[in-house]
């Protein structure tokens, strides 16, 4: 009875830990819409969301995809995004001014995605 109440705990402070990480929206300024052409310097297609990494305003910034899932569904495949290909990013910036950008949606060699 224990180890159950142990494994318990141990799954729950998992959860936890998980939902905590993960980036809520309202911590972007839908009133601050952002439309970067830049290149990639750096893609990590992962989930739970893919993410790039761009240079804007002369800083690296993080740019929050989609879920794969979602933007393979799309049309936009991992070996679409690639370091150095120019796309064009419409999204909005954290409000408290961390570098980082929810990518709303996302041009690639003259196709645009919707991400949300």
């Amino acid at each position: 009875m224990r180890i159950k109440h142990v494994l318990l705990g141990a799954a729950f402070a998992a959860a936890a830990g998980t939902a905590w990480a993960h980036h809520g929206w309202s911590s972007y300024d839908a009133d601050k819409a952002l439309k970067i052409e830049t290149a990639l310097v750096d893609v990590q297609y992962r989930n739970p969301h893919a993410e790039a990494d761009i240079e804007y305003q002369g800083n690296r910034w993080d740019v929050i995809l989609a879920p794969t899932r979602r933007m393979e569904s799309r049309g936009l495949p991992a070996d679409a995004l690639k370091p150095g290909k120019t796309i064009i990013i419409e999204g909005y910036p954290r409000r408290d001014g961390t570098h980082e950008i929810r990518a709303e949606r996302i041009t690639v060699d003259g196709k645009t995605i919707e991400l949300r």
